[in-house]
C-alpha cells in the first residue's frame, strides 16, 4: 500500500461526509490493540479529503480516548457494527453465497479486506461523487480486491437502481447477500419501502439482507446527547438533520410477510462493554438480519 494519498475533494458534505466520519472511526479502531475490526485503507480516505484536515486516524490522536463522545463512543460503535456485519457476510459466504451487494457502499472496503471465496462478486452501489472519490484514492494505493468488484453509480432514493444492478451483472436466480449498513436511516420512508420490495423481488432462495434502522423518533433528551453535539460542532456533521424525520416503515414485518426469516438486535446484544445509558442515541439503533427461505409471490412497488 502506498504511503500517501492525494489531497482530493469530492466527498465533502451531506451523507458523503458521514462516510468519511465512519472511515475515520474505522481507522482509529484499526489502531487499537483490541480492535474489533481492522481496515488499513480507511485512513487514506480521511487524509485524501480536505474537509477532514485534523481529524484523528489513530487512537493516540484522541485525547480523551473512549470517553470522547465522537471518536470514542461513536467510533467504537462503528467498529462493533463493522465486525458484526463482517461476521454475518462471511457466514453467508461460507454457506455458499457468491454475490454480495453493498447498498450505499460509501467507503466500505470489504471487497479488499475480507477473505472471499473464489468466484465471489462484490457489487457496490452509491452516488457517483462518492464512488469517484473512492476510486481516485484507491488508484494511489497498491491494492487489489479479494473478489471481483463492480461499482454502480445510482441513487437509492430512486426506483431505477435495480435495473442498473442487473445490467452490471447481478444474477437474481442465485443467492445474494445484501447489506445496508448505514443507509436506511437517511432514506425517506417511501424509498425504504421500494428498496425492501426490490431486494425481495431480486432475491433467490438462500439470499440474506442485513441492515440498520432506528426505532421510532428519538426524544428530546436523546437528540441533545453529547454524541450528536460533538459531531455537529467539531466536524460539521449534523446527523439529526440527515436522518429522515418521518415515521419509519416496519421493514422487518414486511420481509416476514414475504417469506423472509428475520431477527432484530440492539448493538448491546453483541458486546457488554458498549453498555446502554439514559439518553443514549445508540439505544434506539436496531440491526436486522433476514434470510429468504422461500421465493415470495410477486409483489408490487406499493407494498
Amino acid at each position: 500500500m502506498a504511503a500517501t494519498a492525494p489531497e482530493t475533494d469530492g466527498v465533502e458534505e451531506g451523507v458523503g461526509l458521514t462516510a468519511l466520519m465512519v472511515a475515520a472511526a474505522r481507522a482509529i479502531e484499526t489502531g487499537r490493540p483490541d480492535a474489533l475490526a481492522r481496515d488499513e485503507y480507511a485512513e487514506y480516505f480521511v487524509r485524501a479529503a480536505r474537509a477532514c484536515a485534523g481529524w484523528p486516524v489513530r487512537p493516540d490522536e484522541v485525547p480523551d480516548g473512549d470517553a470522547d463522545p465522537l471518536w470514542g463512543r461513536l467510533g467504537r460503535y462503528f467498529g462493533l457494527r463493522t465486525r458484526v456485519f463482517d461476521d454475518h457476510l462471511l457466514g453467508r459466504a461460507a454457506a455458499g453465497t457468491r454475490q454480495l451487494v453493498l447498498l450505499g457502499a460509501g467507503l466500505d472496503m470489504r471487497a479488499y479486506r475480507l477473505p472471499w471465496s473464489p468466484g465471489s462478486t462484490v457489487f457496490e452501489i452509491d452516488q457517483e461523487p462518492v464512488l469517484t472519490f473512492k476510486q481516485r484514492t484507491l488508484d494511489t494505493l497498491r491494492a487489489a480486491p479479494r473478489a471481483r468488484r463492480v461499482t454502480i453509480a445510482a441513487d437509492l432514493r430512486r426506483a431505477d437502481w435495480p435495473q442498473a444492478l442487473l445490467a452490471a451483472g447481478l444474477d437474481p436466480a442465485r443467492p445474494t447477500a445484501w447489506l445496508a449498513e448505514g443507509l436506511l436511516l437517511y432514506l425517506p420512508p417511501a424509498a425504504e419501502r421500494r428498496l425492501i420490495t426490490a431486494v425481495t423481488a431480486h432475491s433467490a432462495p438462500g439470499s440474506s439482507l442485513a441492515y440498520e434502522v432506528k426505532q421510532g423518533i428519538e426524544p428530546a433528551a436523546v437528540r441533545n446527547a453529547p454524541l450528536y453535539t460533538a459531531a455537529r460542532e467539531r466536524i460539521g456533521v449534523d446527523l439529526l438533520a440527515l436522518f429522515d424525520p418521518d415515521p419509519r416503515p416496519d421493514s422487518a414485518t414486511t420481509l416476514t410477510h414475504h417469506g423472509w426469516h428475520t431477527t432484530t438486535h440492539t448493538p448491546f446484544d453483541f458486546t457488554a462493554p458498549l453498555t446502554s445509558t439514559p439518553h443514549d442515541p445508540l439505544s434506539t439503533n436496531r440491526w436486522t438480519f433476514a434470510t429468504n427461505e422461500r421465493r415470495p409471490d410477486t409483489i408490487t412497488s406499493g407494498q
